[in-house]
């Protein structure tokens, strides 16, 4: 099976927990400062966890995200040829999660999977702002998460999210969750995907990229949607 064959999978709230806890290792920033005693790194928005998620459960997302990046310089091209394994390749379908869309774009609620993290010392959510602003939520990542985490990269069957995990982080760079989404809300299925519905592949459009990596115009990007801020 590749994507092109798969159908909706369906997620259990252990595998979205592993998923935090990976995104959390391979691309949460260290903790200073104020930060909580015991904790490691941390992801100061829920913004960004949930457009890091996003690209973690939908490899043809990333896939188009690869091609960008060895367009505009920042990867080597070998970076094609990864990008069209996501989108050929039996693995990446098996762990293919399409997201509903909400009000600020891709959004699956956290809450019970992090609370399996929080159960077993992983992580920590904690809420910061003075009302009348909005609360943030933050995001860390405990010495023994990171520790576990790290153990994922040993194990056949868990082994695929920290390798995943590594170009989420190369193609999101250290852009804040508003930026990331922005260039999520740039692709035109995720535009206009209706709120409370899946949102769309784009898997075909990207093949069409691979075969013409050089042409802009052969992209499913929309530079005239942007997203609504928080």
């Amino acid at each position: 099976m590749t994507l092109g064959d798969a159908v909706a999978n369906t997620a259990t709230r252990t595998q979205h927990a592993i998923r935090l806890l990976v995104l959390l290792r391979v691309c949460g920033d260290p903790t200073g400062g104020s930060d909580p005693v015991g904790m490691v790194q941390v992801i100061r928005s829920e913004r960004r966890l949930q457009a890091l998620d996003f690209w973690l459960r939908n490899p043809d997302y990333l896939a188009d995200e690869l091609v960008t990046a060895v367009e505009d310089g920042h990867l080597g091209d070998d970076y094609l040829r990864v990008a069209e394994r996501l989108l050929t390749d039996p693995e990446p379908a098996w762990h293919h999660y399409p997201m509903p869309k909400w009000f600020y774009g891709a959004y699956e609620e956290v809450d019970d999977a992090f609370a399996i993290l929080q159960a077993y010392g992983l992580g920590l959510v904690r809420r910061r702002g003075v009302p009348p602003k909005p609360l943030r939520n933050q995001f860390f990542l405990t010495g023994l998460g990171a520790e576990k985490a790290d153990e994922l990269v040993e194990e056949d069957v868990l082994s695929w999210y920290p390798r995943q995990a590594q170009l989420v982080h190369l193609v999101a760079r250290g852009d804040s969750g508003t930026r990331l989404k922005d260039r999520q809300y740039a692709q035109e299925q995720y535009a206009t995907a209706v709120w409370g519905t899946t949102i769309g592949s784009i898997r075909e459009q990207v093949l069409q990229r691979l075969v013409r990596p050089d042409s802009r115009n052969t992209s499913s990007r929309s530079t005239d949607v942007t997203v609504e801020q928080q």
